[in-house]
C-alpha cells in the first residue's frame, strides 16, 4: 500500500493548506497505475528568474529505489512537450511504496514560454 511521505525540508516549511492539499491528491490518486512510476500534480508556477516550477506528486509504485541521477523530466501540455531537462538531485531518493512531492525547476531556457501552465503531465523517463 502506498504511502505519503515528505521530505525534511518540506515537512517543516509545508503550510497547513498546502499540505492538506497534497493530502487530498494523495488520497485520490494513490491507487492509479500502482506497479509504476507517475506523478500527480499539485502546482505550476513562474518564478522571478522565470523558471517554471512544476510541482508533483510522485508516486513510486516499484519495488525499486527511485533516484534522480541523470533522470531526463518531460513536461507537456495536451501533448505537447513544452519542457524537457535532465535532472541530478542526489537527495531525492523515494523508497518502493512512497509517494512524496516535490517541485522540480526547469530554468527559462529549457522550456516553451505558455500562456498558461495548467493542467500539464510530468513524464519521467
Amino acid at each position: 500500500m502506498q504511502q505519503l511521505q515528505f521530505e525534511t525540508s518540506w515537512d517543516k516549511a509545508l503550510a497547513n493548506q498546502d499540505r492538506e492539499n497534497i493530502e487530498r491528491i494523495f488520497n485520490e490518486t494513490k491507487h492509479l497505475n500502482s506497479s509504476t512510476i507517475f506523478c500527480s500534480p499539485i502546482r505550476e508556477a513562474i518564478n522571478h528568474k522565470e523558471a517554471l516550477l512544476v510541482s508533483v506528486l510522485v508516486h513510486n509504485g516499484t519495488d525499486r529505489l527511485l533516484t534522480f541521477i541523470n533522470a531526463r523530466l518531460l513536461y507537456s501540455i495536451g501533448g505537447e512537450v513544452i519542457a524537457d531537462k535532465v535532472f541530478t538531485l542526489p537527495a531525492l531518493t523515494i523508497r518502493p511504496g512512497v509517494s512524496m512531492p516535490w517541485t522540480f525547476i526547469f530554468p527559462k531556457d529549457s522550456y516553451t514560454p505558455q500562456i498558461a501552465f495548467e493542467n500539464g503531465q510530468l513524464e519521467i523517463l
